[in-house]
C-alpha cells in the first residue's frame, strides 16, 4: 500500500490514524507506549524497514487518532480491537507486531483474540500484570495510580514545539532520548492551539486514564491463547517492576522466550533505537529467543 497513512474507524466509532513508515517487506504494525504516539518509532522503523514494511497506529486518544465519546480507557480490549481494525483496513498477508509498554500488551491482547493475526511478535516491556500469586518476591505493582498522578500534572501547553523540545531535553526520562526520537515526539505530540500555543495530543486526563486500566487489564489470563512466537525484551533498570514483570510474561507464554538488554531503562526504543531496532528485526524474521525453560526470574534484591 502506497499511502503514507491510512484513515479508518476503531472499535465503539474511534477515528484512528497508521503511518507508513516505510519499507517494502512482510507487514509489521508497531504499537506505541501510553502518552506517545505511532511516529515515535520513527527511527526504529529505520532498522525494520531493511526487512519489513512498518506501519505505526496512533492508538485511541493519542497523536492524529481521536478519542473515545465518553472518554473511557478502562477497557484494554478497545485497544486490541483498534490493532485487529487496522490490520484488517491495510490488508495483506504475514503480519507481524511489536509494542513498546502499553503496546506490547495490547499487542499480545489482539494476537489472543483472534490467533493467527500474526507470525511473530515483540514486546519491550509489555504492560501485562501477573497475578499476586505467580509474582513471588517480585509482587509489588507498578504504582499505577502514581503514574496518574504524574500524567495529570503534566504541562499541557507550550509556546511552541521547538520551546516544548527545549524543555524535554533537560528533564527525565527526555533528556536520555534519542535526539531523533525526541524530535519526534515534540512534533507529532503536540496539536496547534487556536491561540497560537501547542498543546499534548494526548490529554492529561486520557493518558492517566489509560494508566489506570492497566490495573484490570484482562491479558495475562488470555496470554495461554497466543500461539504466535514471541519475543520479550526489557531492560535492566529492575527497580521498575514492569522490567521484573517481563520475565513471568514470557514464561507464561505457549510461546515466548526473554531477553534483558543491559544499560537500556522502560524508554529503550527511544534511548536506544537502533539497537532496539536490530533486536526487534531478528525476532520478528523468526531469529532465536531463548526458550522459556532456559530463563532466570531476576529478583530486584
Amino acid at each position: 500500500m502506497a499511502s503514507d497513512e491510512v484513515r479508518l474507524t476503531g472499535a465503539g466509532g474511534v477515528d484512528l490514524v497508521v503511518h507508513h513508515l516505510g519499507g517494502d517487506g512482510p507487514p509489521v504494525m508497531l504499537a506505541h507506549a501510553t502518552g506517545f504516539h505511532g511516529r515515535c518509532w520513527i527511527p526504529v522503523a529505520a532498522v525494520l524497514a531493511r526487512s519489513f514494511t512498518v506501519w505505526a497506529i496512533d492508538q485511541r486518544g493519542h497523536g492524529a487518532s481521536g478519542r473515545p465519546a465518553d472518554g473511557r480507557y478502562d477497557d484494554w480490549g478497545m485497544f486490541a480491537a483498534d490493532l485487529l481494525a487496522a490490520v484488517d483496513a491495510i490488508g495483506g498477508a504475514g503480519w507481524r507486531a511489536a509494542g513498546h509498554s502499553l503496546g506490547g500488551g495490547v499487542s499480545l491482547l489482539a494476537e489472543a483474540r483472534r490467533p493467527g493475526t500474526f507470525h511473530a511478535i515483540c514486546c519491550y516491556e509489555p504492560v501485562v500484570m501477573p497475578p499476586p500469586e505467580v509474582l513471588g518476591t517480585d509482587r509489588a505493582a507498578p504504582g499505577e495510580n502514581s503514574l496518574a498522578q504524574l500524567a495529570r500534572k503534566r504541562r499541557p501547553t507550550f509556546p511552541s514545539r521547538a520551546a516544548a523540545l527545549d524543555n524535554y531535553r533537560s528533564k527525565p526520562p527526555f533528556a536520555a532520548f534519542d535526539p531523533q526520537a525526541l524530535a519526534c515526539y515534540v512534533e507529532y505530540g503536540f496539536v496547534d492551539l487556536p491561540d497560537g500555543t501547542v498543546g499534548l495530543a494526548c490529554a492529561r486526563d486520557d493518558e492517566a486514564a489509560v494508566f489506570e486500566g492497566a490495573a484490570i487489564s484482562p491479558t495475562w489470563g488470555e496470554l495461554p491463547a497466543v500461539m504466535a512466537p514471541v519475543a520479550v525484551v526489557s531492560g535492566s533498570d529492575l527497580e521498575d517492576p514492569v522490567a521484573r514483570f517481563a520475565p513471568h510474561v514470557a514464561r507464561h507464554l505457549p510461546r515466548g522466550g526473554f531477553r534483558r538488554l543491559d544499560g537500556l531503562d522502560h524508554f529503550g526504543p527511544m534511548t536506544a533505537p537502533g539497537r532496539v531496532g536490530e533486536l526487534m528485526a531478528v525476532a520478528l524474521a523468526g531469529g532465536p529467543t531463548p526458550e522459556p525453560s532456559t530463563m532466570a526470574v531476576t529478583s530486584p534484591n
